[in-house]
C-alpha cells in the first residue's frame, strides 16, 4: 500500500510540473555564462525560441527557468541562465549563476 501511495504522489508532482513552463533547450554553447546584453530579453515572452536566444546570447551551458511562486536553489553555477518570468509568461529577469 505504502508503494502505491508513493508512486501516486509522484505521479501527482510530475502532473504539477508538466503546466505551461516553457521548455527547456538543449545546452547550445561552450563556456561561463555572461550577463552583458540580457536586459533585451526583459519584457519578451518566455518561450522555447526565446530560451534559446538567451542561450546563444550568454554562453551559458544550461537554462533554468524561474516561474511566479517556484522554489530554486541558491546554489552558484557559472554555466548557468536563470531566467524567471510572470504569471504571464513575461521575461522577468535574465542572470547568471
Amino acid at each position: 500500500m505504502r508503494g502505491t501511495m508513493a508512486t501516486g504522489c509522484l505521479l501527482a508532482l510530475a502532473a504539477c510540473t508538466a503546466g505551461e513552463r516553457p521548455a527547456t533547450p538543449p545546452a547550445a554553447a561552450e563556456g561561463a555564462c555572461r550577463d552583458e546584453g540580457l536586459d533585451r530579453f526583459v519584457g519578451q515572452k518566455a518561450s522555447a525560441e526565446t530560451g534559446a536566444a538567451l542561450m546563444a546570447a550568454s554562453g551559458a551551458r544550461t537554462l533554468r527557468w524561474g516561474g511566479p511562486g517556484m522554489a530554486m536553489t541558491m546554489d552558484f553555477r557559472a554555466d548557468r541562465l536563470t531566467v524567471s518570468y510572470d504569471e504571464a509568461m513575461t521575461i522577468t529577469s535574465a542572470r547568471c549563476g
